[in-house]
């Protein structure tokens, strides 16, 4: 007996002879060589006549840049031209540094739409009011809008003041407590900024044990969010993804229990003190309304701000990404507000006594958002820090269709289109020494006339909707810290240093301490 056939018939992928006569081998080399030519010509017809690299790394092109970003990068990427690109996986980036261009991608919503990041939609939701065009997305805005005006903001105060005191408290109990030796005081900055975020949103429908447990896991949900994911790892455990879906859907969850305590507190008869508490109740104003008109009431007064009834959820996600766009941002402006003013005494000095005069002389006396026409110098200084030191670099775009963005390049349709916000902030020729941080440019210099170049808080149809609530919010911090507390910072080699981590940070060290 043939000792072969003894042990069974042979496997057909033993003889590795397809009917082509190639080995299988052969056929999967050929098939990743294709995969490879394709993806290369794929690039360079994108790429056409913008800057980018010439050639694309074969298939996952600079995947290990994009999930470890250098700021150096982006301002080498930025002054390669007006526009440039990149390709990672599948995912075809361009990026826009011109003014101009930025403008336009911003002010275009039938070309283009916010995507943040492609892995965005599943972590903050699908349905998300960002997300949304037309009609549907400016239902809600014409909805939260009033949230933010003067007098909606007013009632916030009390609770971020109480914030404010509290958590200095820590500060400064920190400090006594390590017998004022350096500590790092990043953490601290975040949980402050989320603590005042969740209490303007929310008052004390939300416990102190859930704004903690917020704050300490919200970078997860930051971490997920890079350029580019490798794809499925949302459905692998443990990845980055992975643990962001996971602390999104907490944070959601307990935003929506805070909403349906909100209603049960507003059908009572409360006041507003906080954002869902204004938001609820131009919900009953307009049922309120609806109803009368249903019933052939006559002479209803129409509400200046009819809006339809948002769920428990709708409100919850909502004021999740009201969290979203402020967590990083917030934390990074506190941040290096601390730092340059710990580095800038005379600018210190100057914003105390200007706080303490508003005041008329009692530093104990609540912020309040008309004393921010007697704070000229603060609000100079809260502008000149944006500009400095942006929260917001860019803004990714995703091309819904193709996007001729100059009469030369057509962003195709499927791409990212990634306006950037800080070069125009940095422009010589429109902030002059723009990396020397100079409050006065806003008092005795020009700068108050560059609306243009201000795209701190973007523009167009989905520009920010807290473009004064952040300067107020950062004045009245900055300005209650300067009257109560004194701080240092302890540079190190790496204070000057920027971190991207969805947004800029100093790059701390074990040493860069307050």
């Amino acid at each position: 007996m043939d000792s072969a056939n003894a042990s069974g018939p042979r496997p057909q992928w033993a003889d590795a002879v397809p009917v082509a006569g190639w080995p299988v081998w052969q056929y999967v080399v050929t098939l990743l060589l294709a995969l490879v030519v394709y993806d290369q010509v794929l690039y360079i017809k994108r790429k056409g006549s913008i800057a980018g690299p010439p050639f694309k790394i074969p298939l996952v092109g600079p995947f290990l840049q994009a999930i470890d970003p250098k700021f150096e990068a982006y301002l080498a990427q930025w002054a390669s031209g007006p526009l440039s690109c990149v390709s990672v996986f599948h995912k075809f980036v361009v990026l826009a540094s011109d003014r101009d261009i930025a403008h336009k991608v911003f002010k275009s919503p039938s070309f283009a739409e916010p995507c943040i990041v492609p892995i965005a939609k599943d972590i903050i939701g699908h349905k998300a009011w960002v997300f949304l065009q037309g009609k549907a997305h400016a239902e809600y805005r014409r909805g939260l809008t009033p949230l933010f005006t003067n007098r909606a903001m007013a009632s916030y105060l009390p609770v971020q003041e109480e914030v404010l005191t509290s958590y200095f408290a820590k500060f400064v109990a920190a400090s006594e407590a390590n017998r004022g030796r350096p500590l790092p005081f990043m953490p601290l900055f975040r949980e402050i900024n989320c603590a005042l975020s969740c209490r303007t949103f929310f008052g004390h429908y939300i416990s102190q044990a859930a704004v903690k447990r917020i704050a300490d896991d919200f970078y997860l949900i930051t971490a997920a969010l890079e350029l580019v994911n490798v794809p499925l790892s949302l459905h692998v455990p443990f990845t980055k993804p992975w643990h962001g879906k996971r602390t999104a859907d907490a944070v959601h969850a307990e935003f929506a229990r805070c909403a349906a305590a909100c209603r049960a507190n507003m059908a009572g008869g409360a006041p507003p003190t906080c954002v869902v508490d204004q938001w609820v109740l131009h919900m009953m104003v307009s049922s309120r309304y609806r109803a009368a008109v249903a019933a052939g009431e006559h002479g209803a007064e129409k509400p200046a701000n009819l809006i339809r009834e948002f769920s428990d959820a709708e409100i919850g996600e909502t004021l999740f990404t009201f969290l979203f766009a402020s967590q990083d941002a917030s934390s990074s402006a506190t941040t290096w507000l601390f730092q340059v003013l710990a580095q800038r005494p005379d600018v210190r000095d100057r914003l105390r006594a200007e706080n303490l005069a508003a005041r008329a002389g009692d530093g104990a006396r609540p912020f309040h958002p008309p004393m921010l026409d007697a704070l000229p110098y603060t609000s100079a200084v809260v502008k000149e820090l944006l500009r400095h030191r942006p929260p917001v670099i860019f803004v990714p775009y995703l091309a819904t269709r193709d996007f001729p963005v100059t009469p030369e390049y057509t962003v195709p349709r499927g791409a990212m289109i990634v306006p950037s916000c800080y070069p125009a902030l940095h422009d010589p020729a429109v902030y002059p020494r723009p990396d020397v941080f100079d409050p006065d440019r806003w008092i005795t210099g020009d700068a108050e006339a560059q609306t243009k170049n201000w795209l701190v808080f973007g523009a167009g149809p989905h520009d920010c909707l807290a473009r004064r609530y952040v300067p107020l919010t950062m004045a009245a911090m900055i300005g209650k810290a300067a009257l109560e507390l004194d701080w240092e910072h302890h540079a190190t080699e790496r204070s000057e240093e920027i971190r991207v981590f969805a947004t800029l940070f100093p790059m701390v060290s074990a040493a860069d301490l307050f």
